[in-house]
């Protein structure tokens, strides 16, 4: 590479993690903060706590990865622009397109290290966070809510229940059907179902019903302690449970709630495409921001953050609430986690051909 794009990829880089560590601190204080009282309250041990800060700092740079970014390269852009440094290397013949090639570089360098954190390092570090708000910041999870499940189990038998809450591992108005091929064999209803410690189950008023022939055979039982083909926690997965599986988890996990008919598919694929969309983005802020901030304002710098600070967080308000709705709608996630992405690349051209001009 020429001198040029050594000096411009070192600012990008440097300025970029400078950000992110200068970033991270505050966010630690501010949620320190806010929890300190809870943590006293519920005494959390302090290795504990200094590991869920530890999984903090990962959790919370990959969250603000695109506003960071962003607001970097507007930052060292809009100095290079004071200083007439841009000025300087276009008239000795540079183009804006040569110009920009050591900015995609770095984007692709910082493109490939958040696909390795949001691949496989962010969903371990996501799985300790959760843990520790659920257990000492929160007082009840989602999960422990009273719900109505319907799952297929496996490939012949499939459960329903209502009033299914996870911490007293109890259900009501339980049935198992049990089919071969499309054929009803036997079908298990019970008005209560509980697990027991030994991992065996107890329902209350069981009734089995053994599909014959020429007539059906009943078995009932006023108490009746056995064995049922699935696990009672894969029954009611926590709603974190997607952000702390990498990749190749997280699609076997999918793959296997479709199959078990979850209402949370929605939620599950949004996380999974955010693992690329997220990272994609860089090319694309980057784009955006030396756009902005190339050209030298009478303003200076404070106009091009101030520009720079409104499209950052257009951008991830888009994307937060169009994910929202993909979440709790029938609305495709794949279009709703990609729509930032499309809406601000366009934006991103017009103000690169603008640039240019």
């Amino acid at each position: 590479m020429k001198i040029l794009d050594w000096y411009i990829l070192k600012r990008y880089l440097s300025t970029f993690f400078v950000m992110v560590l200068l970033f991270i601190p505050i966010g630690i204080i501010v949620d320190f903060s806010e929890k300190v009282d809870k943590i006293i309250a519920n005494e959390a041990p302090l290795d504990e706590t200094l590991a869920y800060y530890g999984n903090f700092t990962i959790y919370f740079a990959n969250l603000l990865f695109p506003i960071l970014l962003f607001l970097s390269v507007i930052w060292f852009t809009s100095k290079l622009a004071n200083n007439t440094e841009i000025v300087a290397f276009l008239s000795s013949g540079v183009s804006f397109t040569r110009f920009l090639r050591p900015y995609f570089i770095g984007a692709s360098i910082v493109c490939g290290i958040a696909i390795v954190l949001s691949m496989y390092i962010v969903p371990s570090a996501s799985a300790g966070f959760n843990e520790y708000k659920f257990k000492y910041l929160k007082s009840s999870r989602p999960s422990e809510r009273p719900r109505d499940v319907y799952r297929q189990i496996n490939d012949n038998e499939v459960i329903y229940a209502s009033n299914f809450r996870e911490k007293s591992k109890t259900a009501s108005n339980f049935t198992l059907e049990h089919f071969e091929g499309t054929e009803l064999k036997y079908k298990i209803k019970a008005d209560r179902l509980k697990l027991n410690a030994d991992s065996t189950y107890t329902l209350k008023n069981y009734v089995k019903r053994i599909v014959g022939e020429r007539e059906d055979v009943f078995i009932k039982e006023n108490t009746l302690d056995t064995i049922l083909p699935f696990d009672f926690d894969e029954l009611t997965p926590v709603e974190y449970i997607a952000e702390t599986l990498n990749y190749n988890e997280l699609q076997d996990f999918i793959a296997q709630e479709k199959k078990r008919g979850s209402p949370n598919i929605n939620r599950y694929e949004v996380v999974s495409y955010r693992r690329w969309s997220i990272p994609v983005s860089a090319f694309i802020l980057t784009i955006i921001g030396v756009s902005v901030s190339a050209i030298k304002r009478r303003g200076g710098m404070g106009v091009n953050l101030a520009i720079g600070i409104v499209i950052g967080f257009g951008y991830i308000f888009f994307e937060k609430v169009f994910g929202s709705i993909a979440e709790e709608s029938t609305f495709s996630p794949l279009i709703a986690v990609w729509f930032s992405n499309i809406v601000f690349g366009i934006l991103s051209i017009y103000l690169l051909q603008k640039a240019k001009r």
